[in-house]
């Protein structure tokens, strides 16, 4: 469907809709935090929202619209037609298309996150490039939404009896693939009851509707089966949190941007260049990446988080990894980015990394030296003496100097930056004027 025009994927839709008996469309997208909206149609509504989109009031969008300004425009993409497989199939089937935010006059409104990302995609092809992103998405079983009960005590690629978490696992993936997201890899992770499940590497567009879909299906999934699913980055003390690692390459056309035969690394000039840019911007980019006060209980040593801004090939505590060149396999050359969560707006997200990276392309930057030993095990004098800096340690640090940053400002827009950080500001002031359980046992027997 990716070739076709919008004509003809309209008529693809409103092909499928009267084949497959669907009564409801829903239609998707995210507000600027990353949260699915979503609102209904019916099948007599199509071919109007097809051709001009659907009204909607977006100042009850958190971020989108003032109240004076609320009236918007859902324009559904046809590309993006999908049933829901957890609905009715036969006898009036739902289906989902993802939608671009408009003003009522036609133009993009500036505040919806779809957009930015194709803003800063259109940058890139600007310069001849395509991103491909392939994020590793990590999450959690828990017993219910109200606790952290386990459903199992297995470990990284563990085979575990089957049981209730590999059927869940299972149907996830059987259901993703339903949706016509390819799957590349399903396993258990590091922690117990944690578990990820890969999607196969696309162009960044596809890949962050994909995540929007990703997270709900495994939601939806584990609700089928009466347990809870979360992509909260540490919802555990004292294990490991979950991440999301991003591998990413620019392509010019069919070949590999990052790939040079030469290179002891195999990585080209490009590729060098986004690495440093990656690096020199990282902390700026981190709340955005991690945007959730929970995500920096996550980015803390000793879990297998990044805190440290290096780079190498083998080393897993460095933010960026350079997975090693197979023979023969040119078109898989890229590099991994492993300091964000799966509770990112992966619109954002991928626009803020691509906007780094291609930063450092524009600009020549010198990629530093790898540092192939480990990075949490040298001293703090050491780190400075190889010029090892950290992320920001608080979501609080990460607006500071998300607020300054000129990259992060120009990759979002003006609308979204601004509302994204007095949103951010909004959540740190009600985090910081909480009385948590930790404090009441460490200080009330005692002050």
């Amino acid at each position: 469907m990716a070739t076709k025009n919008r004509d003809e994927s309209k008529d693809y839709v409103l092909n499928m809709a009267k084949e497959r008996d669907v009564k409801f469309i829903r239609l998707w997208f995210t507000d600027i935090l990353g949260f699915l909206k979503s609102f209904a149609i019916t099948v007599e509504e199509l071919e109007g929202a097809l051709e001009q989109g659907m009204g909607f009031d977006g100042s009850s969008i958190q971020g989108f619209a003032r109240i004076d300004e609320s009236d918007m425009v859902a324009l559904p993409d046809p590309d993006t037609f999908q049933l829901l497989p957890w609905r009715p199939k036969e006898h009036r089937a739902v289906a989902r298309m993802f939608c671009d935010i408009m003003r009522p006059g036609g133009d993009p409104f500036d505040g919806d996150p779809r957009y930015v990302l194709k803003c800063n995609l259109k940058r890139a092809a600007d310069m001849g490039y395509t991103y491909y992103v392939g994020p590793e998405l990590e999450y959690f079983y828990f017993r219910n939404s109200e606790g952290t009960e386990m459903l199992d005590a297995g470990g990284y690629f563990d085979m575990i009896p089957r049981d209730a978490a590999t059927d869940l696992r299972r149907d996830t993936v059987l259901t993703l693939e339903e949706m016509g997201i390819g799957v590349e890899y399903s396993h258990h992770e590091v922690a117990a009851s944690q578990h990820e499940i890969d999607m196969r590497y696309t162009d960044a567009l596809t890949m962050a509707d994909n995540v929007m879909t990703y997270r709900l299906v495994v939601k939806e999934i584990a609700l089928e089966q009466g347990v809870y699913a979360t992509f909260m980055p540490k919802p555990v003390f004292g294990i490991n949190g979950s991440g999301m690692h991003v591998h990413q390459s620019l392509f010019k056309g069919e070949q590999n941007a990052f790939f040079d035969k030469n290179d002891p690394y195999h990585l080209s000039k490009d590729a060098k260049c986004f690495v440093a840019g990656l690096l020199k911007h990282a902390p700026e980019i981190t709340a955005i990446t991690n945007q959730w006060v929970n995500s920096y209980k996550r980015l803390v040593p000793g879990y297998e988080a990044p805190v440290y801004l290096s780079w190498a090939r083998r080393n897993r505590s460095d933010l960026i990894r350079v997975p090693e060149y197979q023979p023969g396999k040119e078109k898989a050359t890229r590099l991994e980015f492993r300091s964000p969560d799966p509770a990112c707006n992966p619109y954002l997200a991928f626009s803020v990394m691509l906007a780094a990276g291609l930063e450092g392309i524009e600009k020549g930057y010198e990629v530093p030296e790898p540092v192939e030993e480990n990075v949490y095990e040298m001293s703090p004098e050491e780190r400075e003496r190889s010029g090892i800096s950290t992320l920001p340690g608080s979501l609080w640090e990460a607006i500071q100097l998300t607020e300054k940053s000129e990259v992060v400002r120009k990759a979002l827009g003006d609308h979204v930056f601004n509302a994204f950080i007095q949103n951010k500001i909004i959540e740190w002031e009600q985090y910081r004027s909480q009385v948590t359980d930790y404090e009441l046992k460490k200080y009330l027997p005692i002050l």
